[in-house]
């Protein structure tokens, strides 16, 4: 695991914001001096400070799982 100050995508970005503005709103003080009172755009300021970083896991690739199942029936028109 390693912390990530950096952004690799906006699709992390919307992530990382996103769940900083569920902490917000459920209580947890500002790490910024800010005059909105609105937690998604408090949250785009944190991160935009460098306040708020997120821990990226080793990449692990994804498997899908197989399923035993009977095979599609074939309908004749």
């Amino acid at each position: 695991m390693s912390i990530e100050k950096e952004y690799d995508s906006n699709f992390r970005y919307v992530l990382v914001a996103a769940r900083r503005a569920r902490q917000l709103q459920n209580g947890a003080e500002p790490m910024v001096p800010t005059r909105s009172r609105k937690a998604c755009r408090v949250a785009q300021e944190e991160i935009a400070a460098g306040k708020v970083a997120y821990v990226r896991t080793e990449d692990v690739p994804v498997v899908k799982p197989e399923i035993d199942a009977p095979e599609i029936p074939k309908f004749a028109p």
